[in-house]
């Protein structure tokens, strides 16, 4: 117990912090797929770990929406149903609306040079998994370029939700993605740089619409 007026020394990251990154990593590279099931006993012998260090590792990933765990079925990756498509979607809109309109105010030279250059990125790549790695750091340099403290740590609550949630729309059909998706981007680095909000807006909700759209045509 810590005497009153003191605090308990900061923790070493332990190596549950290093095996979610190697899964993290796993799941967002395409190795673990959504739905695939993460067994402790494998994943331990594949990472050259105990158990333990893969338990706490799969709670991480679970309290980042990346893993579900169940009683009955163990971890697995999290797909994503008709409604977390929904909500997802619904809350990165209003949050990324925000976002175009603060960064369209006090986002610097730099910041709006580190959009374009995400959006450029995105046209170097030549996997969907990459594509949708850069898609993600795009917005993250949008949310960035706010300047908007509490309005970056919303996004990043979500952010690997969003990330799961363009993995399950490449899963269901990538026609489009490679071509279409870094032009996309690269047209809404252009729209923040002119600092035009009312012209940028309904050109990234249309942006997001398409990805919904993908998800949710077979509903």
């Amino acid at each position: 117990m810590t005497a009153p007026g003191h605090v308990e020394p900061a923790r070493r990251r332990g190596l549950a912090d290093e095996v979610a990154d190697r899964l993290r990593e796993g799941i967002f590279a395409g190795v673990y797929a959504p739905g695939r099931q993460l067994r402790e006993v494998e994943l331990s012998a594949a990472l050259d770990v105990s158990r333990g260090p893969v338990r706490e590792a799969l709670r991480l990933l679970e309290r980042e929406g990346l893993v579900r765990c169940s009683w009955h079925r163990g971890a697995t990756v999290t797909t994503l149903s008709s409604a977390d498509v929904a909500e997802l979607n619904s809350l990165r809109g209003a949050l990324e609306d925000l976002a175009v309109r603060e960064a369209v105010r006090n986002a610097t030279d730099d910041d709006l040079a580190a959009v374009a250059a995400a959006a450029e990125a995105m046209r170097r790549a030549t996997d969907p998994h990459e594509v949708a790695r850069h898609d993600i750091a795009f917005h993250d340099a949008v949310f960035a370029a706010s300047h908007h403290r509490r309005l970056v740590e919303a996004w990043q609550g979500i952010r690997n939700q969003v990330h799961v949630f363009l993995l399950t729309r490449i899963a269901r059909s990538t026609e489009g993605y490679l071509d279409a998706v870094p032009d996309e981007h690269r047209e809404l680095a252009a729209l923040l740089r002119s600092r035009d909000a009312a012209a940028a807006l309904p050109r990234f909700a249309e942006h997001r619409a398409r990805a919904f759209d993908v998800l949710t045509a077979e509903d």
